[in-house]
């Protein structure tokens, strides 16, 4: 037996975007002893697990997290003590537009994992024009980099924010607690070059923050910082998806993006479940309505409210009809976001707004040839309540930031059923459409083969 210690990524994603980058791995939608010791023993370099806190607030995700890091050190000892040393890396996955539970997750995984000598925040997401330099994060509209804090998603009504400055940042979202004097700032100058000294340097939690502009800045930074938990270094990152495909430096995946159609179950016509309401996946929905024969199917949020029994009868039966006329449905929730008194007014009608679209899931016609989820707290619960996944694992990426997953050959009403998590940030007016066109090609049947998914 190989008694050297192997290191293994382990991202603790708010939502099942974070995998929007990478290939091969398992993903986890359930967290207990058992099934993280199955994740750590898996060949694949890394593995998500999906604890879904940013659709929660800020007390129930740290007690979510807070589990997953007890259950982690126990699968960790478990392994241990069958001479199995692991050496984890602790990523906690969020999202690139700066929006989610920060501190309360890193605070909770330097409880119950730590104590880690820094935690850095790397926020740039290139696959989705996400770059972070003069220490100030930007998101690329038609080319041009406009700060993140005046873009729609700094108005979050959760996790709102006030600047892309990213010490600023800190200081905002800690309270004070971790000044922005007191944030060790790496610029693209300093990941270009040598940072052993630095990083050698670093103690007691410091918060830095890391400049990137190019994948190449993530893999020197990624190498650099390895090396020094070689040498004993303990590092926490929040970050997103980018520097996950950094530190795994996977091969390419199995499958083209373009030939994913091969998975595609007979070739049937699919469903598009579209529960993001954000602007971008409002224009992407209103594009694919546009340009495809795809029949569109209103899940009236009034309605909801009022009638959901009702509500669900009558998608059910435009979901039959288009599937006897052989044509794919995406099913949208009502455009915009609803403004409460409340915080908790807010998520209590998200979790009612996410019960019924796992009802509609559980429900699909048996028939489908694929599912688009699109938005990360509805794949979330596509993959954990809608179908009931406790593991699944990533093929590869149909389009850049967007996953594709199976359903095992043994589910009992959608064995090898492809499913996209489309994020509800990502991509332009036109990638739902695109991927939509990629699945509803009609290759021969094919079964995919050897896609180890429990």
């Amino acid at each position: 037996m190989d008694t050297r210690p192997k290191t293994k990524i382990i991202a603790i994603d708010d939502d099942p975007t974070g995998s929007q980058t990478v290939h091969s791995c398992l993903l986890l939608t359930r967290w207990n002893p058992a099934t993280l010791v199955e994740a750590l023993r898996d060949e694949s370099p890394l593995f998500f697990v999906l604890s879904n806190t940013r659709g929660m607030d800020a007390s129930r995700a740290a007690r979510i997290t807070r589990e997953i890091c007890i259950n982690l050190r126990t699968a960790l000892d478990q392994l241990d003590a069958q001479g199995i040393v692991i050496v984890p890396v602790i990523v906690s996955r969020s999202d690139s537009t700066l929006r989610g539970h920060y501190p309360v997750e890193t605070d909770v995984i330097a409880e119950e994992l730590g104590p880690f000598d820094a935690h850095f925040l790397i926020p740039a997401f290139f696959e989705g024009g996400r770059v972070t330099r003069g220490g100030t994060h930007y998101l690329l509209v038609d080319g041009e980099p406009v700060p993140v804090h005046e873009t729609e998603f700094a108005k979050d009504t959760v996790f709102g924010f006030s600047t892309a400055y990213l010490p600023d940042y800190v200081e905002e979202k800690t309270a004070g607690r971790i000044k922005a004097s007191q944030v060790e700032y790496f610029s693209l100058s300093d990941v270009r070059g040598e940072l052993d000294d630095r990083l050698d340097s670093l103690a007691h939690n410091t918060c830095g923050v890391v400049d990137a502009e190019h994948p190449d800045d993530l893999a020197q930074f990624a190498r650099q910082v390895l090396a020094a938990a070689a040498r004993g270094k303990r590092f926490l990152f929040r970050s997103a998806a980018s520097l996950l495909s950094a530190f795994a430096d996977l091969p390419p995946q199995p499958v083209r993006a373009e030939d994913m159609s091969r998975y595609v179950r007979r070739g049937r016509v699919g469903v598009v479940l579209v529960g993001s309401h954000v602007d971008k996946s409002t224009r992407q929905l209103r594009y694919l309505i546009d340009h495809t024969s795809v029949v569109p199917v209103h899940i009236d949020l009034d309605q909801l409210v009022h009638d959901e029994d009702r509500l669900h009868i009558a998608i059910q039966e435009h979901l039959l009809k288009a599937q006897r006329q052989n044509r794919s449905v995406v099913l949208y929730t009502s455009r915009g976001e609803r403004r409460f008194p409340s915080k908790a007014e807010r998520l209590a009608f998200g979790d009612r707004v996410s019960a019924f679209l796992v009802r509609l899931v559980q429900n699909l016609p048996r028939e489908i040839g694929f599912l688009i989820s699109k938005g990360g707290i509805t794949s979330n619960d596509t993959l954990s309540r809608g179908l009931a996944l406790r593991t699944a694992r990533v093929l590869g990426q149909i389009s850049p930031g967007c996953s594709v997953v199976m359903c095992p050959p043994e589910h009992r009403r959608f064995a090898h059923l492809p499913v996209v998590i489309f994020p509800g940030n990502v991509g332009g007016d036109e990638t739902l459409t695109d991927v939509f066109e990629i699945l509803s090609k009609r290759p021969s049947d094919v079964r995919p083969q050897n896609i180890a998914i429990a």
